[in-house]
C-alpha cells in the first residue's frame, strides 16, 4: 500500500505540481480513505521526502559497490560499468527527476525544514568527497570521474525535450554512455 500512494502522488505531483495537489487527492486515486493514508504518511512533506529518498538509494547503491572494493585504486577500472548501471537507473527513474524539474521549490523548502533529508544528502556527499580524494587513484582519474558524473546528470536530467523531439531514449543513453568514456579518456593501468 505505501509503494501504491508513492507512486499515486508521485503522479499527481507530476500532473498538477505538489503545491496543487492534496493528500485527499492522493487518497482518492489511490481508492483509500485520508485515514488510511495518514496510517502510511501523516503529511504531503513525509511523501515528497519519501520519493526524494529513492534518488539517494541510486547514489548509495553506486557507492556501495566502490566501498566494496578491496582496492580502491580498481574504481577506475569499474568506472564505466558504474556509469552505465547509473544511466539505466536515471533512465528507469525519469518520473523521478521530472519531479524534481517541475516541483523545485517544494524541494527547496525541504532542504531547509527535514533533519532526515539533511543528513541523508551529507552522507551521500561525504561518502562521493571521502572516494575522491583518495590519493590511491591519480587525481586525474579522479577528476575525469566526477565529470562523467556531471556529464550523465546534465544530460540526462532534461532529457524531456531538452534535445528536440523524435530523440530516443535509446539514444540519448547511448549519446551520454559515449561522452561519459570520452571524458574518461583511454583505459590505463592504475598502479
Amino acid at each position: 500500500m505505501r509503494e501504491l500512494i508513492l507512486d499515486t502522488a508521485l503522479e499527481l505531483f507530476i500532473e498538477q505540481g505538489y503545491d496543487k495537489t492534496s493528500l485527499r487527492e492522493i487518497a482518492e486515486r489511490v481508492g483509500v480513505t485520508k485515514a488510511a493514508l495518514y496510517y502510511h504518511f501523516e503529511r504531503k512533506e513525509d511523501i515528497l521526502l519519501e520519493l526524494h529518498l529513492r534518488l539517494h538509494a541510486l547514489g548509495r547503491g553506486i557507492l556501495d559497490q566502490l566501498d566494496g572494493l578491496e582496492d580502491e585504486r580498481e574504481s577506475f577500472a569499474l568506472w564505466p560499468s558504474l556509469l552505465d548501471q547509473f544511466i539505466d537507473q536515471v533512465l528507469a527513474n525519469t518520473d523521478l527527476f521530472l519531479l524534481h524539474q517541475r516541483n523545485s521549490r517544494a524541494f527547496e523548502q525541504m532542504d531547509h525544514d527535514n533533519e532526515r533529508h539533511q543528513a541523508e544528502n551529507d552522507d551521500l556527499e561525504q561518502r562521493f568527497r571521502h572516494f575522491l580524494a583518495n590519493p590511491a587513484i591519480p587525481l586525474e582519474q579522479r577528476v575525469r570521474m566526477a565529470c562523467s558524473v556531471g556529464a550523465v546528470f546534465s544530460a540526462l536530467m532534461g532529457m524531456s525535450g531538452m534535445f528536440g523531439d523524435g530523440v530516443t531514449t535509446e539514444q540519448l543513453a547511448d549519446l551520454v554512455r559515449q561522452a561519459a568514456r570520452d571524458l574518461l579518456g583511454p583505459a590505463r593501468a592504475v598502479g
